[in-house]
């Protein structure tokens, strides 16, 4: 039986359990609720509509069916920094138009909701940084003429550490979801190798730094409350192990190793198991608890083939993985028990020699994976229900899917600059960005939604 699954790229991709939310009303509900998610104490004074002198954004940005959302201008340390990351974080979400106003062409005084509703606002955004170094907020419903949400939220010194950019991001998650009834993804982060180590990027390419322990690295999946990543690393001694490390400070909780290869590890949705790819006759799917003792449990025995890169569904109660039981690479499903295993990938396209790395969607709808298309791979999605396809990438190569907690970005890896980058897609725009530079990276892995208490 042929090896068709390459060992060293192997990137698993988590499983990630998104709370949905609908649009919410009424109003003042709606404040209260944000105010607990967010565990900020809403401010009984409101965000002054002043104007102050700064950098001129201006971006173009098309409005076609989505919400317009007014920035004024921002005062205050840092104004112009701050005001660049909502921006940033709203044009990046891919479901609002920001209307980004420039100093001259703010209004002034008290609000004048008309002005904005001809501007074609639904929300206007008002920011302060105030003496006291806080991030003053204030949201307005331009067709109601009223506050629908005010944060106060403390800015940690110094400016621009990845712990104040948190803040600021927490501040756009907040916003998008008293306009959208959405909660947005800019507080999020993805990790990634790079070189030989495990490295995470906050979602709008800023603040990318080293994992302390990860050295040797590879394939890093996380937690579901984002405070740990679990990834296989290889020792100079060729014996790999499974690694479990807490994020937050608590070092290695556990180490896991049931031959010299093992591999690709993913958690469940409710963080209690791992499962990862082990063998040396090919490779089989294990389960091992996250915290215990206990030996791991083998869920697929397929010798002399090639079972690696597993994905749960978001109910936990299936496994999607890719396996070379039949000569070549494709993405099987199988119950989480090892079960009922079924081929998914067995539709009519591309190269029948490769299709890897699945990551499913956090709707539990579709199933991104790489497939070999002329040669070369590229990204594509697979339906659950119909096993109807799209092909979502064409230019380069583009590998290692991973779906972020909103069901409509992916980062991947893609070879389309020249050198290997992270890139996000907006899988109902197309629209693409590049997240990362200076080339030799893979395995990304989406983090789940974080709070200000779980980031890393």
């Amino acid at each position: 039986m042929s090896q068709a699954v390459p060992k060293a790229r192997q990137a698993r991709q988590t499983s990630r359990a998104v709370a949905r939310r609908g649009l919410v009303s009424p109003m003042r509900w709606l404040l209260c609720i944000v105010s607990l998610v967010c565990g900020l104490t809403p401010a009984r004074t409101r965000a002054q509509d002043s104007a102050a002198a700064g950098v001129r954004i201006g971006l173009t940005y098309d409005r076609t069916g989505k919400p317009g959302v007014a920035i004024t201008p921002v005062t205050g340390s840092n104004a112009d920094s701050v005001r660049a990351i909502l921006v940033r974080d709203f044009d990046f979400s891919d479901r609002i138009s920001v209307i980004a106003l420039e100093r001259g062409d703010a209004p002034s005084g008290a609000l004048n909701y008309p002005v904005f509703a001809k501007l074609g606002a639904v929300a206007v955004v008002q920011a302060v940084v105030t003496p006291a170094g806080a991030l003053h907020v204030a949201v307005h419903e331009v067709a109601q003429k009223q506050v629908i949400l005010v944060l106060n939220m403390a800015l940690p010194a110094p400016a621009y550490s990845p712990e104040w950019r948190a803040v600021v991001h927490a501040a756009s998650d907040s916003i998008e979801w008293a306009v959208l009834g959405q909660r947005g993804t800019a507080g999020t982060r993805i990790a990634y190798v790079r070189g030989n180590q495990i490295w995470t990027v906050d979602a709008d390419g800023g603040s990318a730094r080293p994992v302390p322990g990860t050295a040797g690295a590879l394939s890093p999946a996380w937690h579901p409350t984002g405070t740990k990543l679990a990834f296989n690393v290889l020792p100079d001694d060729g014996r790999s192990r499974i690694v479990v490390r807490d994020l937050m400070g608590g070092g290695v909780s556990r180490t896991i190793r049931v031959s010299d290869l093992n591999m690709s590890p993913t958690f469940s949705p409710d963080g209690s198991q791992v499962v990862f790819a082990a063998g040396s006759d090919g490779t089989d799917l294990y389960t091992a608890s996250t915290a215990g003792t206990d030996p791991p449990t083998r869920l697929t025995s397929r010798r002399g083939s090639t079972n690696t890169s597993p994905t749960f569904s978001p109910d936990g109660r299936r496994i999607a993985f890719t396996s070379g039981l039949i000569g070549h690479a494709e993405v099987y499903i199988m119950d989480a028990d090892g079960s009922s295993a079924d081929i998914l990938t067995s539709t009519g396209f591309g190269d029948q020699l490769y299709r890897s790395n699945p990551d499913w969607s956090p709707d539990g709808k579709r199933v991104a994976f790489q497939s070999k298309i002329n040669g070369v791979f590229q990204v594509m999605t697979i339906s659950i229900r119909d096993k109807s396809t799209q092909q979502l990438t064409s230019d380069g190569e583009n590998e290692d899917p991973s779906w972020a907690p909103d069901g409509r970005h992916i980062v991947f890896v893609s070879t389309r600059t020249g050198s290997r980058e992270l890139w996000v897609l907006d899988t109902e725009s197309s629209r693409a960005r590049q997240l990362t530079h200076g080339g030799r990276v893979q395995n990304p892995a989406w983090s789940p939604l974080l709070s200000m208490s779980n980031q890393p």
